[in-house]
């Protein structure tokens, strides 16, 4: 298992609290950057206090800005899908962002997601350090570019370590893939499937890894 560099994540004490509930409610007042500004909601961590697996993802999208609740959008039904076919009890598994509001460019009545920039993910490393801290998973999932970035910094690129497992230097692996919201701007394209078959073999070295 390669050690990789750390990321945002680890270089931050993170957000104080001895629970999720106090950290949650800390980060709702959160204003480290601009994007709460014009989002509708905080998008904080979902699932067991002690989860085994932790999946990092980029931001909320349009459909958890608007309910609170991260993942529920198209790329979470999916992930809730491949992650079924892969073997991993989704409900066992605590999923959060890198960024914790939605950032967007507003387009007529359509908000269009925009990637977040460094500076943003920097400053919302505050409370995923604490996510980390708390949870205290036995193996992380890097969903994405944005994802590896808050983890394993600079160093760790998902074209080139996908579907292996690197070593944060304090200690927590790190399962590398994409972001399910990749499948879905491909899903018209001739190796659709083959794109689907493979996230899904990612996924399956979850449950290889808690063996």
């Amino acid at each position: 298992m390669l050690t990789s560099r750390k990321g945002p994540a680890f270089e931050t004490p993170g957000a104080e609290g001895g629970k999720l509930p106090e950290v949650r409610e800390l980060a709702e007042g959160c204003t480290r950057c601009d994007l709460y500004r014009n989002a509708t909601h905080l998008v904080f961590g979902e699932g067991p206090a002690k989860a085994e697996v932790l999946f990092v993802g980029e931001q909320p999208g349009d459909k958890e800005d608007l309910a609170g609740k991260p993942f529920v959008g198209p790329a979470g039904r999916l992930l809730d899908r491949c992650l079924e076919e892969a073997g991993v009890d989704r409900d066992l598994c605590y999923v959060t962002n890198a960024v914790k509001h939605f950032k967007f460019t507003p387009r007529g009545k359509r908000r269009i997601h925009s990637k977040p920039n460094t500076g943003e993910v920097q400053a919302c490393a505050w409370w995923l350090a604490a996510e980390l801290r708390l949870v205290r998973p036995k193996l992380a999932v890097a969903l994405g570019a944005t994802g590896l970035y808050s983890l394993l910094g600079r160093q760790a690129k998902v074209t080139r370590d996908r579907g292996t497992i690197l070593q944060s230097p304090d200690g927590l692996p790190v399962l590398v893939t994409i972001h399910p919201s990749a499948l879905l701007r491909t899903l018209n394209q001739p190796d659709a499937e083959l794109n689907r078959a493979r996230f899904v073999d990612d996924l399956r070295k979850i449950a290889e890894f808690l063996e």
